[in-house]
């Protein structure tokens, strides 16, 4: 890999763990703001740099840059920190970078530190990447799982918080007024959401985000899997996986949407499905081969 690739993917780890401690000095002193505001430029700072290499990587190839593991790793995280960086601008609390960061800096960690080199290079796509589809389903896959991972995030979020409390959130999910109780503190809003309401109500409208991107990638891929291997459905292990979260999160939709579930149990379902991503996405790749092999790691 050339050396300057090298040296932006060190960047990238260098900011991102300077943007955790950061985030995370911003939790024990939030009345400095600048101590958030540098995290969020040295997240933005991360971004741009995976964004320089996978650009280099798409011009210097000739493809788009998703043919192998350590690609994906970083668009995983390049997807990761852009989603972290709209969602800060939606609800301004330290908070979802001091949870966000560390994922994306291990991403990194992983792709640069771990894989071996031969891994880490471009290599010559095999004839079933020779495709068009590649860019719209694999792109789409990954974003699905970064925002999916983010939503799931913030709900776990909202469990540690509430962890060891009676938690009572009241009213629909998109609407702005809200009645909740923590405890004994019980407290109501009309124009600002509480901490609480913000993180239940972001994750809902992420997974909401990630749900019908997840399913349009699957559906992408199974038209680009009968052009190429001529079946619609093979279950492989990564399709496997891939319905498995899809079921997980559209179970919880489900229960937000029709019997209109606020609070820690939807909250435990997209706990289930951060666990179920990482396997999906990451974890079918250490236990065998399937028709997915150019994602297995050797």
């Amino acid at each position: 890999m050339p050396a300057f690739q090298n040296s932006l993917a060190n960047l990238t780890f260098f900011n991102l763990l300077v943007s955790m401690f950061l985030y995370w000095t911003s939790i024990a002193f939030p009345k400095v703001k600048i101590i958030s505001n540098l995290g969020k430029m040295g997240t933005a700072v991360a971004n741009l740099a995976i964004a320089i290499i996978l650009g280099y990587r798409w011009w210097n190839d000739g493809y788009f840059p998703l043919s192998n593991l350590y690609e994906s790793l970083l668009f995983l995280s390049w997807g990761l920190t852009t989603i972290q960086l709209i969602t800060e601008s939606k609800i301004k609390n330290q908070l979802i970078g001091a949870v966000t960061t560390p994922v994306s800096m291990f991403i990194i960690a992983f792709a640069s530190l771990s894989l071996p080199n031969d891994m880490q290079r471009a290599q010559p796509l095999v004839p079933a990447l020779k495709s068009n589809w590649l860019m719209m389903h694999v792109s789409i896959m990954i974003m699905s799982y970064a925002t999916l991972i983010l939503g799931s995030l913030l709900s776990i979020l909202f469990l540690i918080i509430t962890r060891g409390k009676e938690v009572s959130l009241k009213g629909r999910s998109t609407e702005n007024n809200f009645s909740s109780s923590v405890g004994s503190t019980t407290f109501s809003t009309n124009k600002q959401l509480t901490l609480l309401e913000s993180l239940d109500n972001l994750s809902y409208r992420t997974i909401g985000l990630g749900f019908p991107l997840l399913t349009i990638g699957i559906i992408a891929g199974a038209v680009w899997a009968n052009e190429a291997w001529g079946s619609y459905w093979s279950w492989d292990p990564k399709e496997t996986w891939a319905l498995i979260t899809w079921l997980v999160f559209a179970a919880y939709l489900h229960t937000r949407i029709t019997k209109s579930w606020q609070g820690k149990k939807p909250a435990m379902v997209a706990a289930v499905g951060f666990i179920v991503v990482w396997i999906c996405y990451l974890g079918v790749n250490f236990l065998g081969k399937g028709l997915h092999s150019y994602g297995w790691i050797a």
